[in-house]
């Protein structure tokens, strides 16, 4: 897979949010971690071109945004992050905190089945 060049800020940025992750990147860390989800390797808050991506599946090129109530009033940046990200070859699979909190084995299998995956 061939690499951007990050710069520092970006990365150092990506390290701080690591450890200030909300408690729905949290509660869905723990499902992604280790290759808990059918062995697929993610990475969180993974810097890719000029932005941070919650998580990430670099094997399949898919990126999970979390998203909070500010979200609703980001449309236009959240389209443009989306649209760049999708020229770079990534699929940015987007869900709500709230649904992550409320029903994380619905998104988890939303995130198999964008990858192509269902459990057995």
């Amino acid at each position: 897979m061939p690499h951007h060049a990050v710069s520092k800020s970006l990365r150092a940025n990506a390290r701080r949010m690591r450890k200030d992750m909300t408690d729905a990147e949290l509660k869905l860390w723990n499902e992604l971690r280790a290759k808990r989800l059918m062995d697929l390797a993610f990475r969180r808050q993974m810097p890719i071109d000029r932005y941070i991506a919650d998580f990430a599946c670099p094997d399949h090129k898919l990126i999970i945004e979390v998203d909070g109530s500010q979200h609703g009033e980001r449309l236009a940046e959240d389209a443009a992050r989306t649209a760049r990200l999708a020229a770079l070859g990534w699929t940015v699979l987007r869900v709500w905190n709230d649904d992550v909190i409320r029903d994380i084995d619905a998104v988890c299998t939303h995130i198999l089945g964008t990858i192509g995956r269902h459990e057995s």
